[in-house]
């Protein structure tokens, strides 16, 4: 014998009531356990030296003064006796159209970039020169350049 089909439909009536029953009470838990009563100071939250979250409030202290001098970030500063400022070097080529060209130094070896600019207008290739470095775009160019005293 099969239900009637009324059965079935009371049944989930039932159901359906009894989960908003479920529902309502844990409303009205919730409201009950919320902080009304609470103080500001209740609410605060403090981040310790340690950068953790913390409910007491830091012990205030005398900061301490850093000389912003003293901080190393990245290499030392350069002194006169780090390295020699004047090089000296040979002119490996020159390309006079276009006002640029290579100067090897004689001490390591490696060649720099140099522009007409920075140089005498009567330089050729095979002069031997005196140059100083500085910081180019690229790569370190030879700067200030003159013939050998």
């Amino acid at each position: 014998m099969a239900r009637p089909a009324s059965f079935g439909k009371r049944e989930n009536e039932k159901k359906k009531q009894e989960k908003r029953q479920e529902k309502l009470k844990r409303k009205e838990d919730r409201k009950a356990n919320t902080m009304k009563g609470a103080s500001l100071e209740d609410m605060f939250a403090y981040v310790d030296a340690n950068g953790n979250i913390t409910s007491t409030p830091p012990e205030f202290q005398k900061k301490e003064v850093i000389d912003l001098e003293s901080i190393v970030i990245s290499t030392p500063k350069k002194t006169e006796d780090d390295e020699p400022s004047v090089f000296q070097g040979k002119v490996e080529r020159f390309i006079e159209e276009k006002g640029y060209g290579f100067i090897k130094d004689l001490g390591s070896g490696q060649k720099y970039f140099f522009h007409i600019s920075a140089a005498p207008r009567e330089i050729r290739e095979g002069d031997k020169v005196f140059f100083e470095l500085e910081r180019g775009p690229r790569d370190m160019n030879a700067v200030r350049i003159r013939y050998e005293e």
